[in-house]
């Protein structure tokens, strides 16, 4: 009989998100060799290769992208039945605020197995730019916000969970060595400031003597994704959201991390006090 192990399987979403065996053996916490040992074995039980491995970085084959919605599920699932039996019964409601692409990435499953587990909680959950959150935050109108901060530069009593991986992406008809694609303005697809993203692009190439032009602004991430696959321009996305049609340019002038933290009021409900300590538990295991 054979069986698949959740500890493997979530080392293999650490994989799908970094592109990097260091990077995904600090987020499971183990070495870089126990986790080609992982995945060898994942490889070795299905009978298939689930990734392409370069010098530079690591992708996910067809069969590993079709794994990546199954492991996603089946994590997800583990994670609920834990959730459900071990945590106490809690009631009230929970005024939540994410950034959009944050909420389209990871708050489904976040949101759906903390709803499981406390069927007695009502979310009422808000998806903006964070700047705005910030403000709703500062009026009391949000209990708890998720905030995408520069590390250097923190907003006030924030609780840092994770840094977040920036890359380069392109439509693959833009795909080219930096001094090809930079030997005039580079045109990017930016979200409105202030973003932290946009601040990264545009620091980055500022620094490296490139000129610029904003083609394309828009607040949301689906937008921004449709724009690069049209080959309007370049633009930073976290390395786990990069859409699978999009292609990463990995000789690209490297992007300093973004920094996800929590802010919540000083007196947090029980509810979303819950809330946090789940969010925060959720991506230490990620």
């Amino acid at each position: 009989m054979h069986d698949v192990d959740t500890f493997v399987l979530r080392t293999f979403l650490a994989l799908a998100e970094t592109g990097s065996f260091s990077r995904a053996g600090v987020m499971v916490g183990r070495s870089q060799s126990a986790v080609s040992e992982q995945i060898r074995k994942l490889e070795e039980l299905f009978g298939r290769t689930l990734l392409e491995r370069t010098t530079r970085s690591v992708r996910l084959t067809a069969e590993g992208e079709h794994l990546l919605v199954h492991a996603r599920a089946m994590v997800a699932q583990a994670d609920a039945m834990l959730a459900r039996f071990r945590a106490p019964d809690i009631a009230g409601e929970v005024r939540f605020g994410s950034p959009e692409d944050f909420a389209s990435a990871y708050l489904p499953d976040i949101l759906g197995v903390f709803a499981a587990a406390h069927p007695a909680v009502e979310l009422h959950v808000t998806c903006q730019l964070t700047l705005p959150l910030v403000e709703e935050f500062e009026a009391g109108a949000q209990d708890l916000i998720i905030v995408k901060q520069d590390p250097e530069k923190r907003y006030p009593a924030s609780r840092p969970i994770w840094r977040e991986r920036l890359v380069w992406v392109a439509a693959t008809s833009l795909s080219r060595p930096f001094a090809e694609a930079t030997r005039g303005p580079l045109p990017l697809v930016l979200s409105p400031s202030p973003c932290v993203y946009r601040s990264r692009a545009t620091r980055t190439l500022e620094a490296s003597g490139v000129t610029w032009s904003g083609v394309f602004t828009s607040p949301s991430f689906s937008g921004q994704a449709a724009a690069v696959r049209a080959g309007l321009g370049y633009a930073v996305m976290p390395r786990a959201m990069v859409p699978t049609e999009l292609v990463v340019l990995h000789d690209w002038p490297e992007l300093a991390e973004v920094e996800i933290a929590l802010l919540g009021q000083a007196r947090l409900p029980p509810a979303a006090a819950a809330l946090a300590g789940f969010i925060e538990e959720r991506v230490a295991r990620r």
